[in-house]
């Protein structure tokens, strides 16, 4: 079958949702921190979301995500396991394969946290 239907494009933007949407899924993690800090961002070379920042080079997907954990939580299996999670769900929703996924941990949830989302990550 060597039949030529065109073109599949993924827009970036598809990117940021799936990381969003597997962030929720982790345990530990309270919601995704509201800003992606970095000058990259007001440069235009990354595509950003709430706490979610991608960028594509060469097909290979890189992905820095800004989360606030919860209390009583191992900061470090958690992000870990978003690590994986995160990767798999782009390898396995999309086909990309994925060449780094950094976990910035920017803080931690605290009982006198008001109107903060509670249980949800991403938004």
């Amino acid at each position: 079958m060597g039949e030529n239907l065109g073109t599949v494009t993924i827009a970036p933007n598809v990117l940021v949702t799936i990381v969003q949407k597997t962030a929720g899924t982790v345990p530990g993690i309270a919601q995704l921190s509201d800003s992606a800090p970095g000058i990259k961002r007001l440069l235009g070379l990354h595509t950003v979301g709430t706490g979610v920042e991608v960028n594509v080079v060469d097909d290979r997907v890189g992905v820095d995500i800004y989360v606030i954990a919860r209390r009583n939580v191992d900061l470090y299996q958690m992000g870990r396991q978003l690590q994986r999670q995160v990767t798999r769900a782009i390898e396995d929703i999309v086909g990309m394969a994925v060449r780094e996924v950094n976990v910035h941990i920017e803080d931690v949830e605290t009982e006198l946290t008001p109107g903060k989302n509670q249980g949800k990550a991403g938004g």
